[in-house]
């Protein structure tokens, strides 16, 4: 997989734009930025497209910014010229995959069907955007088309939403989703910038999920953890389960037989996806610990610890 599928990967939503006036670009690049998501497909359905590709490159270069709905390879070249750096389109045209590879262009052809998706493995994809999901079969469709071809990967985009969004994101051969519900045409037209960055923070907090699990208290002896764990149980009514370092009451409470991480203890948060929320915080300024990260048989993250405490307790996400 390319670097700009593996980018992809991390962001998890593709925010997939029209926008009929060039003027729009940088407020709505600014705007999705803002909200948490550097990433934009911009259509060539308008005129304007080329232009907005152009302003959002050179003005937000921290931004992936790319072409959606090309048709042609002469929209490839327009595209690019203007920055994009990568192509989506809504079909397969061998035609416009062909002189996207020979050229090192990152493309994402549409495909909805096996013939489509053996036609990308011939031509040397291993990533194809699946379009239109919903009113194709959607989730159960991917599952069923992906089975026999075990190297590909899917990016739906055409009926994804807040309600769908992580049903799809589930399924480990889905890499993102293409969506536009969080910059709505009318929200562009009116100019609601702060309403897009709204939208597209509870996008993203949508698709992390973020859920307390539980918070661990520093004890400075085992004695000490125990009683005050008989203490929290009778509050709670919940059962006490003795570890060999410490002892839980119920989920909600990890009592530290000795002092562990954090001044005060530490907190855990679990997460849908722990991969794409240590991007999406990292992002935002926040940085891990990566001595402290945990990886299951597989090989994927299961947990991260940040490096800073906050009030005093160390902070760490699970992944769901």
């Amino acid at each position: 997989m390319n670097k700009v599928l593996e980018e992809f990967s991390k962001i998890g939503i593709i925010p997939v734009i029209a926008l009929d006036d060039a003027a729009d670009a940088a407020p709505l690049a600014k705007a999705l930025i803002d909200g948490g998501l550097p990433c934009a497909e911009v259509t060539f359905r308008t005129a304007a497209a080329e232009e907005s590709i152009r302003i959002m490159a050179e003005q937000f270069p921290e931004m992936l910014v790319g072409a959606g709905t090309v048709l042609t390879t002469e929209q490839v070249d327009r595209a690019v010229n203007a920055g994009a750096k990568f192509i989506v389109s809504p079909g397969l045209n061998p035609k416009v995959v062909k002189y996207c590879v020979e050229k090192d262009i990152p493309i994402t052809p549409g495909c909805s069907n096996p013939s489509d998706v053996e036609v990308a493995i011939e031509l040397g994809l291993d990533v194809v955007k699946f379009f239109p999901a919903e009113a194709a079969g959607g989730l159960n469709m991917i599952k069923s088309m992906a089975a026999p071809y075990t190297k590909m990967k899917f990016m739906p985009t055409g009926g994804i939403n807040a309600k769908n969004l992580t049903s799809y994101l589930d399924f480990k051969k889905i890499i993102a989703c293409g969506g536009s519900w969080m910059v709505n045409k009318d929200m562009i037209n009116a100019k609601d910038w702060d309403g897009i960055t709204a939208l597209t923070k509870e996008a993203v907090a949508t698709m992390l999920g973020f859920k307390l699990l539980h918070v661990g208290i520093n004890n400075e002896e085992a004695g000490a953890a125990m009683s005050e764990s008989a203490k929290f149980a009778d509050l709670l009514a919940q059962p006490v389960k003795e570890g060999n370092s410490s002892a839980f009451v119920g989920t909600m409470i990890e009592m530290m037989k000795t002092p562990g991480r954090g001044t005060h203890g530490h907190i855990c948060f679990q997460t849908n996806y722990l991969d794409r929320a240590v991007y999406h915080l990292g992002k935002r300024g926040y940085v891990f610990d990566e001595s402290s990260f945990k990886y299951n048989d597989k090989g994927e993250l299961t947990v991260a610890y940040m490096k800073d405490e906050i009030a005093g307790f160390a902070v760490h996400f699970n992944q769901k």
